[in-house]
């Protein structure tokens, strides 16, 4: 059937009307088994059937409800899962793990490949996401598009707020301090000193490597370059006069006259890549920095090897205990370091805290010209909405059938049943993680904290570090805010950006490894422009004069 007229069927009166049949839906568990299909990935090296893991297996005996699942691994999912959204043989009800950006979302509601979900956001069907959307109601606003219409099922992550929000920053930086302690070095609070550092680390890699029994060459600084949390730029945010220097995964920042810049035309870009260049050069960053993947870095990193290195975690790079986090006796955060000034510039839109509005989608698939589906799939999605389920799809569960739980079950104040974090011990939280939870959609609010589950010790120590260490340098007093914006403007940001990444990331590897001068400066800066650069502003421009009108 053609996909125009599936929607219109969809949209239309009948359909509309059938939703007064919907209060009155069976309880879950259901009394006979339902089924649907979806799509997934799961993280390499963990269990590849949906089925087999504890969280759905628990789903399934709450509900009734047996899910037919295509998991794909998750370094493949880019390529594949645009084919499977291609095929009505491969598509399937529900996308669980989707991650679209606005800029899917748009194209596969104009392809009419994926179901609006507005009319199922009521509490006959799904009272968990309603209770959200009731309790934040910024969150059903941030998944509304221009015409009204919500195309996916969001993720939602609170932790802390504003400039003290977890995810103010991503790529954070860590520094050795057994290797200071034991050279009798100060923790650097400047470009200089920590230059200073880095040479003091590569000057005495022979005594550090007997100290501390190390195997392989001592590496001063590594890094991942243009890979988000382990990219090297928040050590240049001291570079520049201005808040617009900063540079952010996105190459965006707002300054404090609420002016949209382009992070790459700025002096302090240029400036702080001209110092990371001359540390290149002295030797004292990791040569794989700008190519490795992230299981050479890990490996490197968990041999002992680095002085300084970049993640969101420390504890997934180097090996170490959460007691040792927690006393600073191995690794802490690098402070900011002052170059032309001190600042810190929060990762965009990161003070609207975690979201993500593309997680999950319904496709056509569950629309009653196919499986007929569609309420049992978003009845289900809700299951995975309750603030008691949430974190352990997001986390991991209790009562696995291996070494180690993320949660132990216990009780609140109030003797209700609570979600306690175990103790990670020497575990990495990535990978634990990776193997219980199963993503997807799903709200933690801040209120849950103390209620239905605990906050997660590595998440405590770093909102502890953030509002300590970082937050008191963030002098931008705006972000660009995460709204849905309008299709032409996601079309028009997704044919730019592309290009705009691509030759500002090239620029950032190739200058910091070669060196640059003014024609190489120049030619970045015309093959920007040439790019539609100034139109790339001006669009997210729109939207912080709308968000932030007086």
């Amino acid at each position: 059937m053609n996909n125009k007229k599936v929607l219109a069927l969809l949209l239309s009166a009948s359909m509309v009307a059938s939703f007064a049949t919907m209060a009155s839906a069976e309880e879950f568990p259901l009394a006979e088994t339902a089924e649907f299909t979806a799509m997934i990935s799961y993280p390499p090296n963990t269990e590849s059937d949906p089925n087999k893991r504890t969280i759905f297996k628990r789903l399934e005996e709450q509900t009734n409800v047996h899910v037919n699942w295509t998991a794909i691994q998750g370094d493949q999912w880019g390529d594949k899962i645009t084919l499977n959204m291609s095929n009505l043989d491969t598509l399937t009800d529900l996308v669980f793990t989707a991650g679209f950006g606005n800029s899917d979302l748009i194209r596969y509601a104009d392809q009419e490949i994926i179901l609006p979900l507005e009319d199922y956001m009521v509490p006959e069907i799904m009272p968990n996401l309603c209770a959200v959307f009731d309790k934040v109601p910024q969150y059903k606003a941030m998944s509304t598009d221009e015409d009204g219409h919500i195309w996916a099922f969001p993720w939602i992550e609170q932790l802390g707020a504003n400039e003290t929000a977890i995810q103010l920053l991503d790529n954070m930086p860590y520094i050795n301090v057994e290797w200071l302690n034991f050279l009798g070095l100060e923790m650097p609070t400047t470009v200089d000193e920590f230059e200073t550092v880095l040479l003091a680390f590569k000057d005495n890699a022979d005594k550090l490597q007997a100290e501390f029994s190390i195997d392989g060459s001592i590496i001063p600084m590594s890094f991942i370059m243009n890979d988000g949390g382990q990219d090297p730029m928040i050590l240049t945010n001291g570079f520049g006069e201005g808040l617009g220097d900063p540079d952010t995964w996105k190459h965006l920042v707002v300054n404090n006259d609420k002016e949209v810049v382009y992070t790459a035309t700025t002096e302090g870009f240029r400036k702080g890549l001209e110092w990371l260049h001359k540390l290149n050069e002295e030797g004292l960053i990791d040569p794989e920095a700008f190519t490795q993947e992230w299981s050479t870095y890990v490996s490197k990193g968990k041999s002992g090897r680095y002085g300084v290195c970049f993640s969101w975690d420390i504890a997934n790079v180097v090996s170490i205990t959460m007691d040792d986090v927690l006393a600073g006796s191995k690794w802490v955060p690098l402070p900011p370091l002052a170059a032309d000034t001190t600042n810190v510039s929060p990762d965009t839109a990161s003070f609207t805290s975690g979201y993500d509005r593309g997680r999950c989608v319904m496709t056509i698939k569950a629309s009653e010209d196919f499986d007929d589906n569609a309420e049992l799939v978003c009845r289900w999605v809700d299951q995975c909405y309750a603030p008691i389920q949430s974190p352990q799809n997001n986390w991991g569960t209790y009562g696995e059938d291996d070494d180690f739980d993320i949660f132990v079950m216990g009780e609140n104040e109030n003797g209700e049943p609570m979600l306690q974090h175990a103790p990670l011990g020497d575990a990495s939280p990535v990978e634990v993680r990776e193997a219980e939870a199963v993503g997807g959609p799903l709200a933690i609010l801040d209120e849950y904290y103390g209620v239905y589950v605990t906050c997660p010790d590595d998440a405590q120590y770093r909102l502890d570090w953030i509002k300590d260490i970082f937050a008191p340098e963030v002098h931008n007093k705006y972000v660009i805010p995460n709204v849905f914006m309008s299709m032409d403007d996601v079309e028009e940001i997704s044919n730019l950006e592309a290009d705009l990444a691509k030759a500002t990331n090239a620029a950032k590897s190739d200058f910091v490894m070669n060196g640059f001068g003014d024609d190489e400066w120049d030619a970045l800066q015309d093959s920007l422009d040439a790019y539609g650069m100034e139109d790339y502003v001006a669009i997210f421009q729109k939207y912080v004069d709308a968000y932030y009108a007086d």
